[in-house]
């Protein structure tokens, strides 16, 4: 899908190797993602499928497919501007509800 390995394409995002890929890709590359690999699992099922080598083989066909799509749309995947990272995200968030959880506690005080 990104014709680039995980490590390189790590390497390009700036990503720590000991952290998954999927904490930093935006959405329509998770998105992506996930759709080939729905599409696998649905011909794997539908043409039942079995052996590594096939389902490998449907696995790369559906990347493929995907990664034109995305193409056609002008989105080259291994372009794409990574996203805030998830565990950033995560931390803002329950910082977040804390502050607001804190103001409303103030407030019933008064």
């Amino acid at each position: 899908l990104f014709h680039l390995s995980t490590a390189q394409l790590k390497k390009k995002l700036n990503i720590p190797d000991s952290r998954p890929l999927a904490d930093f890709l935006p959405t329509v590359g998770i998105r992506a993602k996930d759709l080939a690999a729905a599409m696998t699992a649905e011909n794997v099922q539908t043409k039942d499928m079995y052996g590594q080598k096939p389902i490998e083989s449907e696995h790369v066909d559906n990347n493929t497919a995907v990664r034109n799509m995305l193409l056609n749309r002008d989105i080259v995947p291994e372009n794409l501007q990574p996203a805030e990272d998830v565990r950033k995200t995560e931390r803002r968030i329950v910082s977040n509800n804390k502050n607001n959880f804190s103001n409303e506690t103030e407030k019933e005080k008064r």
